[in-house]
């Protein structure tokens, strides 16, 4: 069975069916004498019936007016103008009417290790041992921003004098001159900018003054404090390295010395200079005797079988063979005892060649401890150290700072976030309230 939907009558565009509702729902009574199409309704079915009357709905409420200012914009204003606006002016006023000119000079140096390498670093490897220049540079890079550089450089060219010179003019960028050495020291990481690279060890320095000869003077006062202490450096690992082989020298110089003081003494005692050649000068005169012994001898055989046994002559040659023989004997004494009688020849030869023989091996030590003093001395030489600067001290002829544009932008925007953040905070917290 098939249903038919009835479809409802238009409404009139006049009057909504639903302003008629309400209208008929809110429908006041009557009063006499008046028409009841301008009866009074209250609110919105009033509004409505006017409409329904034919009003454009776009003319039922005026148009939103221009905003007015209050007193909460005000504030707004009052801060950023306090908080932005007057810092930035004050800012701009002093960075262009008090902040005095610096001039910058720039310089840049290594260290370099004088190191050649010899047939035995080549074949072993041992130049690798030595160590590079890193740890020097490492060094030096901590040196030029230490309070010991600040306190010898302000002796010597009075530091604080450079520095404070416009302090009257220019508190801000300038050094009081009544500050600590800490403060100098603080202020000198300011004025002067180091740069390293590790990977190098290239330094660059960037040295600040109030007058392009003040900076580049600083600057020529750093590079010589730094080859300074480089070249105690230098000297301190050349000590190191030749200290065991001068100790050596040392003492076998001083052995040697001992040795030849020994036999000194030895000759001067038994006053024989060398025993040897006095043991040669009496076997000598010991060979001499016994050949004048000899030929005595022959000749009393040949007066004994000529001559009676009461001829004079054969008396005389027995007592010449007698002496000859006396004297041999005296002589051969000697190798016994000394003339003093009391030390032998044979004593006195031992205790000759053992001072002998000490003085030789001393002699040898020393000869050998000074080659190696040597060798080590030329190795140590060859591996000195010393700063190469490759850009020398600059002078500069224009003032590079203060940035004024740079730092005035910066403080802006600062000031601007700073302002902006502040704001945005506190719209919050009266917002959650």
């Amino acid at each position: 069975m098939t249903k038919f939907h009835q479809t409802p009558p238009k409404k009139s565009t006049a009057q909504p069916a639903a302003q008629d509702k309400h209208a008929i729902a809110a429908k006041p009574e009557e009063k006499p004498g008046q028409p009841a199409g301008l009866q009074k309704v209250p609110g919105a079915a009033a509004k409505a019936g006017l409409q329904g009357q034919g009003t454009p709905a776009s003319h039922s409420k005026p148009m939103a007016g221009p905003a007015q200012p209050h007193r909460r914009h005000l504030a707004i204003l009052a801060s950023f103008l306090a908080f932005v606006l007057l810092p930035l002016v004050v800012a701009a006023w002093y960075l262009f009417t008090k902040a005095e000119d610096q001039f910058t000079s720039q310089t840049a140096f290594a260290v370099r290790t004088e190191d050649i390498s010899s047939a035995i670093d080549i074949l072993g490897g041992l130049s690798a041992l030595g160590g590079g220049s890193t740890s020097d540079a490492d060094i030096l890079y901590e040196f030029i921003q230490s309070q010991g550089l600040v306190r010898q450089l302000d002796v010597e060219m009075n530091l604080r004098r450079i520095y404070s010179e416009p302090y009257d003019r220019d508190p801000w960028f300038a050094y009081n001159p009544e500050g600590t050495i800490e403060d100098l020291t603080e202020y000198w990481g300011q004025m002067v900018k180091v740069f390293y690279d590790r990977g190098t060890g290239l330094i660059e320095l960037r040295v600040h003054a109030f007058t392009p000869e003040d900076a580049q003077e600083i600057a020529q006062a750093i590079f010589a404090s730094s080859s300074k202490m480089i070249n105690e450096f230098s000297d301190i690992a050349r000590e190191d390295a030749t200290r065991y082989a001068r100790e050596e020298l040392d003492r076998s110089q001083e052995q040697l010395r001992q040795a030849r003081q020994a036999l000194t003494e030895y000759r001067s005692r038994y006053r024989i200079v060398d025993p040897q050649a006095e043991i040669g000068l009496q076997t000598g005169l010991l060979s001499a005797l016994e050949a004048q012994l000899s030929d005595a001898l022959i000749e009393y055989d040949v007066l004994a079988d000529s001559a009676g046994r009461n001829d004079p002559r054969l008396n005389q040659a027995d007592d010449r063979v007698q002496i000859i023989r006396d004297r041999i004997e005296e002589e051969r004494a000697k190798y016994a005892s000394t003339g003093a009688g009391s030390e032998n020849y044979a004593t006195l030869v031992g205790e000759y060649e053992r001072l002998a023989v000490d003085r030789e091996f001393a002699e040898q030590s020393y000869f050998a401890a000074r080659a190696a003093y040597e060798s080590a001395l030329t190795e140590a030489q060859r591996q000195s150290r010393y700063l190469a600067a490759y850009i020398s001290p600059t002078i500069a002829e224009r003032a590079a700072y203060p940035q004024r544009w740079i730092l005035l932008g910066l403080l802006g925007l600062f000031m601007f976030l700073s302002w902006t953040i502040g704001t945005l905070i506190f719209y919050a917290i009266k917002d959650r309230r």
